[in-house]
């Protein structure tokens, strides 16, 4: 029996964590893509959950998207369902999202609140948290209204974009991003506004699409009725990851203007002012940024089979008092939403591939880096979890 097929026979006969710690432990020189059983298995969605998304940070969307008082949005982090609230002092507060009178969840989707009003029985919240109101309990003598308080949960700012996390002991985001705030500084990205925000489920493992943003191998081929034919590999750059993100590099065209630095941006120069970024943050907010305009995805596992998807972009302010800006990226947002159809299609089709019997990872191209250093930091986590 060849070496490979053994070696192949042997991890099927491993538990996902084994299988992935084999694979991880290959140099990137002869690495192949991770098992089946790290994207099919409900054990590994399961230890997901717990090594993973109740312990690092998870990115809701932008601050400018919530910019008001009363602005919400709601997400369901491992299993906890949450809000992200802008309070009537101009704070983002993370709260939890259920009552705590019968645990009705409080809040759903994404919009505006003047209050936090359960659905179930109208014990009513003020933005802060903190109970106003609750009917028909002045005859229950232990009854404090004063007591009452939604549980905090972490949140934090950076340059724009809003996380949460569950883990009081997680290192604060800036620190853990110092080098990404580094690498980008002359795009600015605090100053770049949200102008859409979409939600989906697809059928397919939150790993598969964080891969498939990962490289750019793919897109002459997923993508050639769009982008595909602008994609040159050769202008492709993979450079190592970090501890907390991965990246690669692409030299956008010059005919799409609103992908390139504007002139009034003097922080850039040369290839800086068309290079765009794909940062990966782990575990999972994925962001295209050019020096003009940005789209990001923030997934949240939904068991092994389905992603939750928080799809969200805008542009640079350089670009706001341009007055073709606007029709250009309405442009724009319409080429994103044909790309995203054929993501989803090949997204769907790895993860059916995935599911089946004789499915089995082939060896990565150089353009893959980042998959290679995304399988490094999950069996670290995971590592650190099950020690």
């Amino acid at each position: 029996t060849p070496p490979e097929k053994r070696q192949a026979m042997a991890n099927k006969s491993l538990n996902p964590v084994d299988a992935l710690r084999a694979n991880a432990a290959q140099p990137f020189e002869s690495a192949r893509a991770m098992p089946p059983e790290v994207y099919t298995t409900q054990e590994f969605a399961d230890l997901e959950l717990e090594s993973i998304f109740a312990k690092d940070w998870f990115c809701v969307g932008r601050a400018d998207g919530l910019a008001n008082a009363g602005d919400y949005t709601t997400c369901e982090l491992a299993g906890q369902p949450v809000l992200v609230m802008r309070d009537g002092q101009g704070t983002l507060r993370g709260l939890s999202n259920v009552c705590l009178h019968r645990m009705s969840t409080l809040l759903h989707g994404r919009g505006n609140a003047r209050s936090i009003v359960c659905p179930y029985h109208a014990w009513t919240y003020n933005l802060d948290g903190s109970l106003r109101g609750a009917p028909a309990m002045s005859l229950n003598e232990g009854f404090c209204k004063d007591q009452y308080k939604l549980p905090k949960v972490r949140c934090e700012e950076w340059l724009g974009w809003v996380f949460i996390t569950l883990n009081e002991d997680a290192p604060a985001v800036a620190e853990q991003l110092g080098e990404v705030e580094e690498m980008i500084a002359g795009y600015d990205m605090t100053n770049y506004t949200e102008v859409f925000y979409e939600e989906h489920v697809w059928d397919t493992n939150w790993k598969v699409l964080a891969e498939n943003f990962m490289e750019s191998y793919h897109l002459p081929v997923c993508h050639a009725g769009t982008i595909g034919g602008l994609s040159k590999l050769e202008d492709m750059v993979c450079p190592p990851g970090l501890t907390a993100f991965n990246y690669h590099t692409i030299l956008k065209d010059e005919t799409l203007r609103i992908a390139m630095a504007h002139d009034t941006n003097t922080r850039l120069r040369g290839d800086e002012r068309r290079t765009t970024f794909l940062l990966a943050i782990y575990p999972s907010l994925l962001i295209t940024l050019t020096p003009g305009y940005f789209w990001y995805l923030s997934l949240h596992p939904k068991g092994p089979g389905q992603v939750h998807i928080r799809f969200g972009g805008g542009m640079s302010d350089d670009y706001s008092e341009d007055a073709d800006a606007s029709q250009n990226f309405t442009d724009l947002k319409a080429l994103l939403d044909d790309v995203n159809i054929e993501d989803r299609d090949c997204t769907e089709k790895v993860f059916n591939g995935l599911s089946s019997g004789l499915a089995k990872p082939g060896h990565l191209s150089h353009l893959e880096r980042p998959n290679y250093d995304f399988a490094q930091y999950l069996m670290a986590k995971v590592d650190q979890h099950t020690r």
